[in-house]
Formats: structure tokens, C-alpha cells, sequence
């Protein structure tokens, strides 16, 4: 069953590939998908991405809010073989559409790219609903702990590929484009976040022995 989605209202969305395939395993594949995500995030979009980049290039964060969005993106991570949103919905009946243009337009250029064909992704796209600050926050935190989590860096800052280094390293993103987290200070957020590091690891792990 296709999960609803409500203006003004937050989701975590996510999505992994096909086999846990390694899709973003080189760099330019995770920032053509972080490309993907902010070109798609226009109401007014009528011409795909590649026929875009014919004449015009990309210069993208995610968290600068601009107009004609889709979502806001308060929070992401791209790890290599799935991931993560935190999102305020703008414009929800033009939500899923989104999301699947942004999936259709990487597995498009990734089978190109690889001379490949067939599906990329595990299955369509999931979302849970945030139903209160406290889960926001915890969310936030979740996505930004997924490369410790998951061993691929001592530290979250250390991975790129995510929001996290922007949220601790300038106060404007949380004071002015990402005020929906209630934690307005770089070094309160980053005590949020990496005071829970060592937990999510113990998490992850009690949870892999349960299933082994």
C-alpha cells in the first residue's frame, strides 16, 4: 500500500538498490544522484536532466531552500548502496512523482553509464511519517550516524556525502534554511548527534546478532 503524503507534514524516505548493488560506491555516482535530487525538486522542471546539462551546469545543495520546490530537504546521507531523506513536504500530490523521476533518471544514467540494463532499485521508495520534534531530531541524527553505523568512518563529518558537515560547520543552515530542527547551534547539534554514535553502533549490532 502506497504511503500518503500531506503538505507541511515530515517524512524519512528511503531506498536501496537491487542486490545492496553498490550504485554509489564511486563518488561522481553519489553526486549525479545529489544532482538528480535538487534538478528534480522543481515544480516548474519540463526537460530531464541530461537534456538540461546539454547547455547549462549544476551547482547544488541540497539545503538552500529555492523557490518552485517539491520538499524542503532538512536532512540526507547517500551511502553506497542505499539512501536517506529527511524531508518537509511542500507540494504533496507532486511528492511521489519526485522521487520516482529522481529514480528513473539515475537508473537511467547508471545503465548507460555501465552498459547494463534492468531495474536498479530494490523496490519503490519508502517513507515513515515524523509525528513529533523529538522524532525529527532523532531522524536527523539516525541519517547523519549511518556511515559510523555501517564502519565506513570514525567520525560523520568524515563522510561527504551527507548533510552533516554543513549543519555543524556554518550556523546559517540551522538558523536561517533548516529552522524546522529545533537545535539551532553547530556545537549543540554536533553533541546531539555523535553523543549517540557509540549507542547506534551497539544498536545495529545487537540487531545483526538477532538476525544471524
Amino acid at each position: 500500500m502506497r504511503n500518503k503524503f500531506y503538505d507541511d507534514c515530515f517524512y524519512h524516505v528511503f531506498n536501496k538498490s537491487i542486490a545492496n548493488f553498490g550504485i554509489f560506491a564511486k563518488s561522481k555516482n553519489s553526486l549525479k544522484f545529489i544532482d538528480t535530487l535538487d534538478y528534480y525538486n522543481d515544480l516548474k522542471t519540463k526537460i530531464s536532466l541530461s537534456v538540461y546539462l546539454r547547455k547549462n551546469s549544476l551547482h547544488t545543495n541540497l539545503l538552500i531552500p529555492k523557490d518552485n520546490s517539491i520538499a524542503k530537504i532538512i536532512s540526507y546521507c547517500i551511502m553506497p548502496d542505499h539512501y536517506h531523506l529527511l524531508v518537509k513536504i511542500i507540494h504533496a500530490n507532486k511528492f511521489s512523482k519526485y522521487i520516482n523521476n529522481v529514480e528513473s533518471s539515475f537508473t537511467r544514467y547508471f545503465n548507460i553509464k555501465n552498459n547494463r540494463k534492468g531495474p536498479l532499485w530494490q523496490s519503490r521508495f519508502k517513507s515513515v511519517i515524523i509525528e513529533s520534534n523529538e522524532h525529527l531530531l532523532h531522524v536527523s541524527r539516525y541519517i547523519h550516524l549511518n556511515p559510523t553505523t555501517n564502519y565506513l568512518v570514525d567520525n560523520p563529518e568524515d563522510w561527504n556525502l551527507s548533510s552533516y558537515k554543513d549543519l555543524i560547520s556554518n550556523e546559517k543552515y540551522l538558523k536561517e534554511y533548516i529552522k524546522e530542527i529545533s537545535i539551532d547551534s553547530c556545537l549543540d547539534y554536533k553533541k546531539f548527534v555523535e553523543d549517540n554514535k557509540d549507542y547506534q553502533k551497539k544498536l545495529k549490532h545487537i540487531k545483526k546478532l538477532m538476525i544471524d
